[in-house]
């Protein structure tokens, strides 16, 4: 079984910075991409950045220049560094990741969330 565990949510006023951080546990071979996505109440998840076992970053538009995409694979851990933070990036924020558990089965791993609010 793997758990995804996030952790450094919370209220941060206009222009702040939070940290958000996922470490996976369980019964992993190995762990491909870990991905952030982000949903607001009524609206679909979104992507907002990912990288691979191997480095590669991407970020969604709204995330480019102020966020930041890190992992440490020794840990199992990917952060998500937030700066300047807009009201707009108040959302809850799941980590997601792709874990071998046992050759050759990948499966979606979801954690469960950590609020992020943004006050103006």
């Amino acid at each position: 079984q793997v758990q995804l565990v996030e952790s450094g949510g919370g209220l941060v006023q206009a222009g702040g910075s939070l940290r958000l951080s996922c470490t996976a546990s369980g019964t992993i071979f190995s762990i491909n991409a870990m991905s952030w996505y982000r949903q607001v109440p009524g609206k679909q998840r979104e992507l907002v950045a990912g990288i691979t076992s191997s480095g590669s970053i991407n970020y969604a538009d709204s995330a480019k220049g102020r966020f930041t995409i890190s992992r440490d694979n020794a840990k199992n851990t990917v952060y998500l560094q937030m700066n300047s933070l807009k009201p707009e990036d108040t959302a809850a924020y799941y980590c997601n990741a792709r874990i071998t558990t046992k050759l050759p089965i990948v499966n979606a791993y979801w954690g469960q969330g950590t609020q992020v609010t943004v006050s103006s």
